[in-house]
């Protein structure tokens, strides 16, 4: 048992002589690790200065609220077995889910690049104007702005690449509580941000409103050929009551500047102070802490290597 005790600073004393040259390793070369920091450092300086501020513009909908046509039991009750919805307007559907998955849709996205020319809309001869910069300094962009040749790409691909940046810049939320569905554009040109917001708003309202008269449509031929063949007088009132809703809720559902929806805040170019990033300062501090870690990885890797050499130039002897 003494021996035990008599051992244990010995192991102590190990340990703190290793922490010592730790410690020396790193001290001896704090030279090498402050020039691997300062390089780090300014390359990421250099990259935060040249990157355009991003801004973000919303528009925040909410759902119309039109009051169901009134009908009798039986009409109801038919509407209820066919799966009619006879709201004002939507027919169940789930405008938030369907904003989502369109702005995801490749093919929708394609019309809308076609029609409104969205590629030029987003090139950087278009943009680039209206860049802000931290300081409002533009001089490190245009330093390093390479002119590269413009690459001949085939129509398809463009679309694509379009789509592509299309589906970073807008994206959609839904508030739980109140219902409100946020449609946003996150870009470097604020204007631009703006008018797709715009753009997409138009266009995925029509979109889901050619799908939903669509359906309504279709019911509407199908119970008009059920009343013409129809002999019972009470089928022929339930039916007639049906169609009138179907017609009434088809009216109601157009009424307004948007299908379905309602502008809550309309979107707007953003102040060209209200950026949401980059975050230049944290990428600095990241980058100076990284380039630290890398600095000391450095020399125990020197060092490794050098004792190894050592003990191989030892054991050649």
């Amino acid at each position: 048992m003494q021996e035990i005790n008599m051992q244990q600073p010995q192991y102590i004393e190990e340990d703190e002589i290793d922490l010592r040259e730790l410690f020396s390793t790193i001290w001896k070369n704090k030279f090498t690790i402050a020039i691997i920091a300062l390089l780090v450092t300014s390359f990421a300086l250099l990259y935060a200065l040249k990157k355009p501020n991003l801004y973000t513009t919303s528009t925040v909908l909410i759902l119309k609220n039109n009051d169901k046509p009134n009908i009798s039991g039986g009409a109801a009750a038919m509407a209820a077995m066919a799966g009619i919805d006879l709201g004002g307007g939507g027919g169940g559907i789930d405008i938030a889910g369907l904003f989502k998955n369109l702005l995801g849709d490749y093919a929708f996205h394609k019309s809308i690049i076609e029609k409104y020319q969205i590629n030029q809309m987003l090139s950087l001869e278009n943009i680039e104007k209206h860049f802000v910069f931290a300081l409002n300094k533009r001089e490190i962009y245009n330093f390093f702005k390479l002119t590269a040749d413009i690459e001949e790409r085939k129509e398809e691909e463009i679309i694509f690449d379009t789509y592509e940046e299309l589906k970073d810049i807008l994206s959609t939320s839904t508030d739980k509580e109140s219902g409100a569905i946020t449609l946003s554009a996150k870009f470097e040109d604020r204007f631009v941000a703006k008018e797709l917001i715009n753009i997409y708003l138009k266009e995925m309202s029509n979109y889901i409103k050619r799908l939903d008269l669509k359906e309504i449509d279709e019911q509407v031929r199908y119970y008009e050929q059920e009343l013409a063949n129809a002999k019972n007088l009470d089928l022929k009132t339930n039916i007639n009551d049906l169609l009138s809703a179907l017609v009434k809720k088809k009216v109601l559902s157009q009424s307004g500047e948007f299908y379905m929806v309602k502008q809550l805040t309309k979107p707007k170019v953003p102040y060209i102070k209200d950026k949401a990033g980059p975050k230049r300062a944290l990428i600095i501090i990241v980058a100076f802490i990284t380039s630290i870690i890398l600095g000391i990885f450095f020399i125990f890797f020197k060092e490794f290597i050098k004792n190894s050499d050592e003990r191989d130039s030892e054991l050649s002897f």
